[in-house]
């Protein structure tokens, strides 16, 4: 049993950043090294593919739509014009669709790879987490749960271009918690652009500010504004939450 310490949320923001990054990061690293680079391969490799992985959580429900301001928020901090040049690849591959509106959409055989991205999480998660902490995963799906809705009442427009994740009938507990950290880790993105974006810095400069107390002041800022979800969590269910994250394996 864990003792009950008060944190506030914004504090807490701060804490648990770090550890959903851990695993969003270090989960894609070990499905695209076991088993991801080859099914990536036979799309077409990463130029075919990339922003569908990116972008999974949306384009793979049927009618799934990223909007133009969702992409550029979620790829803010890289060049955009590559990035359009990465997108045309993609429409050109024939796995993204651009709509009239200038969103995207997966297309059959983008949502086809999806489909089986899916089933490719389903086994590293079942690997990684379930068979080993099936309760606890159990226990941070439904605490994801609530985070994620809480988050849309703020969210912006990376946030938005996320969530709601796809989560089809029968997807197993692994995949709704990579999804579910995934989408909120986009919650923080937005509070950070924010942030920087007060302070009157733009991609390339807030890239190259160094650590400091102007640093510093964007970074609590930052865990201001992303902290909302977790004021609907108790003080101890935020510790267990940290817990929980701590103890799962990449």
């Amino acid at each position: 049993m864990i003792d009950p310490v008060p944190l506030d949320p914004p504090g807490f923001a701060a804490l648990v950043a770090p550890a959903v990054d851990r695993l969003v990061v270090g989960t894609a690293a070990t499905g695209w090294e076991r088993g991801g680079a080859a099914l990536s391969q036979r799309y077409g490799g990463p130029a075919a593919t990339g922003f569908l992985m990116e972008f999974r959580t949306r384009l793979a429900a049927p009618g799934g739509t990223v909007s133009a301001p969702g992409f550029a928020a979620v790829t803010r901090h890289r060049d955009p014009v590559r990035c359009q040049r990465g997108l045309d690849k993609q429409v050109a591959y024939a796995m993204i669709h651009r709509t009239a509106e200038g969103g995207l959409q997966a297309t059959e055989r983008g949502r086809t790879y999806l489909a089986e991205v899916y089933e490719l999480h389903a086994r590293i998660t079942g690997e990684l987490w379930e068979q080993r902490h099936g309760g606890r995963v159990a226990r941070l799906v439904d605490v994801l749960g609530v985070l994620v809705t809480e988050a849309a009442r703020d969210g912006g427009d990376a946030f938005g271009a996320l969530a709601p994740p796809y989560e089809p009938d029968g997807c197993p507990p692994g995949v709704l918690l990579l999804n579910r950290l995934s989408v909120l880790r986009q919650h923080r993105a937005d509070a950070h652009a924010a942030a920087w974006t007060a302070a009157g810095h733009t991609r390339l400069t807030i890239a190259d500010l160094p650590s400091g107390p102007e640093r510093l002041a964007i970074e609590q800022e930052t865990d201001r504004r992303s902290a909302a979800p977790y004021a609907a969590l108790a003080p101890e269910a935020r510790l267990r939450l940290l817990a929980d994250l701590a103890a799962l394996p990449t």
